[in-house]
């Protein structure tokens, strides 16, 4: 049996639209579910490698810019350190003068000067100024310039006589002394 239009009650039939024969698509190529998976997959892992390196590259840029930053505090700490040793030394050698004085001034009155003296002495010690006691000391000319020479027996050269103290700062000759020597 055929349904008749009357079967459909009172619905107007419509005609079907016209569709041309000569027009033919192309449907889209239909891949199985694995091969896209895989391709999927490749993809993804594709992705993946680049933001490793990526990472990596970043990574070794920030460990490249901490260290760089890394010795650069280290150098300016130096820096500092040293400038402020070299600024201490310079107050330390303003002093001689002070310090000759003094001495000279022990020299005539021991008794009135001579804990100003031991203060002043131990007070630049505390610092890092150390006096070179040279007497009857061999001879060198990295702590002491000779202004005078005596004969001796014509032994090794020794410090006869200190004529002006010298002094040490943190372990590098401040100010060498003034000797006599002799042989």
């Amino acid at each position: 049996m055929t349904a008749s239009p009357s079967d459909f009650g009172d619905a107007p039939v419509r005609p079907a639209p016209d569709v041309d024969d000569t027009e033919v698509v192309d449907a889209p190529s239909v891949t199985s579910d694995e091969e896209g998976t895989e391709e999927l997959a490749s993809e993804i892992a594709s992705e993946i490698r680049e933001l490793s390196e990526q990472r990596d590259t970043y990574r070794d840029l920030a460990q490249r810019v901490q260290a760089d930053f890394e010795n650069y505090r280290k150098r300016v700490q130096a820096q500092a350190r040293d400038e402020a040793e070299r600024a201490t030394a310079r107050l330390a050698e303003a002093l001689l003068p002070v310090l000759d004085a003094t001495e000279a001034a022990y020299l005539r009155h021991p008794d009135e000067v001579g804990p100003l003296l031991n203060v002043l002495l131990g007070e630049l010690k505390k610092q890092g100024l150390e006096a070179l006691n040279l007497q009857d000391q061999p001879f060198d000319p990295n702590l002491a310039e000779a202004v005078a020479h005596e004969q001796g027996d014509g032994g090794d050269v020794v410090v006869a006589e200190v004529l002006r103290s010298g002094y040490r700062w943190n372990g590098r000759t401040l100010r060498p002394a003034m000797v006599r020597t002799r042989d």
